[in-house]
């Protein structure tokens, strides 16, 4: 879901350029990587780098096709018109963390790296009761507007469109999470070449501009 308003414009773009009708659609990571796997007709798959590549072994992406497009990193959030945690460094994040009521976090790799965090700085226990996970396909940040979490975790491209809340700063350094997201073709496909080419269109500087705009980097 990280991926999802960046993708959109970008086959807007692509549709525009190329005169290809490239076709979208974002679900959450876990749920697209168990549909690839499950051989639904879908020509190509943007996931975390790491799933694509669990894909390839599995042999349901193509081997030698994936492509890094972006580096997307986590941001921290709370609810509009909430006091600002202190994020300024990794010390004042700790504190801030434990100070929080609750914390909401996504599934996922950064879900993944942000519970190892937590454990690297003994606290994980001390947390454990305080700690939602968004479903699957839910932002982190609509918890955060709710009011079901006090402070957020999450890709800063999904934090940036959601309502009712502020997006306070990304993680300070020695604490950053960055997942790099990746294209590949999948073995279903029955149009590789045309693939390739909208991943090497997704990879070139001609995309970099709309990455930007949504909170990440060209990878």
């Amino acid at each position: 879901m990280a991926t999802r308003l960046v993708l959109a414009e970008l086959a807007a773009a692509y549709r525009l350029t190329a005169g290809v009708d490239a076709t979208i659609e974002s679900v959450g990571g876990v749920d697209a990587a168990k549909r690839v796997q499950a051989g639904e007709l879908f020509d190509v798959v943007i996931l975390a780098a790491d799933a694509i590549d669990k894909l390839i072994v599995g042999g349901s992406v193509r081997a030698g096709s994936r492509i890094d497009l972006v580096r997307s990193p986590v941001a921290i959030a709370v609810r509009s018109g909430s006091p600002r945690a202190d994020i300024s460094n990794e010390a004042a994040l700790r504190a801030s963390v434990l100070a929080a009521r609750s914390l909401g976090y996504s599934t996922g790799p950064s879900g993944t790296a942000l519970l190892k965090l937590f454990e690297r700085w003994g606290i994980a226990d001390e947390l454990r009761a305080r700690i939602v996970q968004a479903p699957p396909g839910v932002p982190v940040g609509k918890l955060v507007a709710d009011g079901a979490v006090e402070l957020g975790f999450q890709q800063l491209s999904e934090m940036l469109s959601q309502p009712g809340i502020e997006v306070i700063g990304a993680m300070p350094p020695g604490t950053e999470i960055v997942t790099t997201f990746s294209g590949g073709i999948c073995a279903a496909s029955t149009q590789p070449e045309a693939v390739r080419i909208l991943l090497a269109w997704l990879q070139s500087t001609a995309a970099a501009e709309a990455k930007r705009r949504h909170g990440m980097e060209p990878a």
